[in-house]
């Protein structure tokens, strides 16, 4: 189960779609796939920058190295429930993400103390990069809808579909709810493929045959981006 895992390194492309695309390519490729652990749920990110956003403007601008700090809840979590604090890179088109698994009130009083609430490898590495960044905080808030599938028989294989993309700056708690600005249109999906190896023949046919191509896209990025506007 995704959930519990703690250390990924994969390949992860993305692609718009509209609803009639996904009822398209669910039609061809949904003998081979099933839904997660997660199924259909909310995730919620707390992203977490500096007070001038080194973070997300050296996401945006580089070209072969990318970085980011945030905390994950699958639903709006209560202080006791279990959260993901993550460090995410990407180098040269391959992510590497480590977490730890930890309640949202201890996530939040290591975020605002830096104490560390125990010791492990993956948070000694998240605890360097808190410390390197200079003690990043809060910055912003996105959440979106995921239906979240994968495949028996490839076990590095995820396809996740997003919408309702939104993003909040004020009131940066997970436990405060979901709600946001959107960032996209209502019947623009939003498709990663997530995988560990090649992509398989029926996936890739699958995709030719649905006209769906990749694209860059970051859920964080976008919404920087908007605040910039506004």
């Amino acid at each position: 189960m995704p959930s519990d895992i703690f250390i990924f390194k994969r390949v992860e492309k993305k692609y718009f779609l509209n609803p009639q695309q996904v009822d398209m390519l669910m039609s061809k490729i949904g003998c081979f796939v099933v839904p997660d652990s997660h199924g259909e749920s909310t995730i919620c990110s707390l992203y977490l920058d500096t007070p001038d956003n080194l973070l997300i403007r050296n996401s945006i601008d580089a070209k072969a190295y990318k970085e980011k700090l945030r905390l994950r809840s699958y639903g709006t979590p209560d202080k006791t429930d279990k959260v993901f604090l993550e460090i995410k890179k990407k180098l040269n088109g391959v992510v590497y993400k480590r977490r730890v698994a930890l309640p949202l009130g201890d996530a939040m009083e290591y975020i605002i103390s830096l104490e560390k609430p125990f010791d492990s490898q993956i948070m000694r590495e998240i605890d360097y990069a808190m410390k390197f960044y200079n003690h990043p905080l809060p910055k912003m808030m996105v959440a979106y809808k995921r239906m979240a599938y994968f495949a028996e028989d490839i076990p590095g294989l995820r396809i996740t579909f997003d919408s309702e993309v939104r993003y909040r700056t004020t009131d940066l708690e997970l436990d405060s709810g979901d709600n946001g600005t959107k960032i996209l249109p209502d019947d623009v999906i939003i498709m990663e493929i997530k995988t560990g190896g090649a992509m398989p023949v029926w996936l890739s046919r699958a995709l030719d045959e649905c006209g769906i191509f990749p694209t860059s896209f970051s859920k964080y990025g976008t919404a920087y981006k908007q605040t910039l506007t506004r």
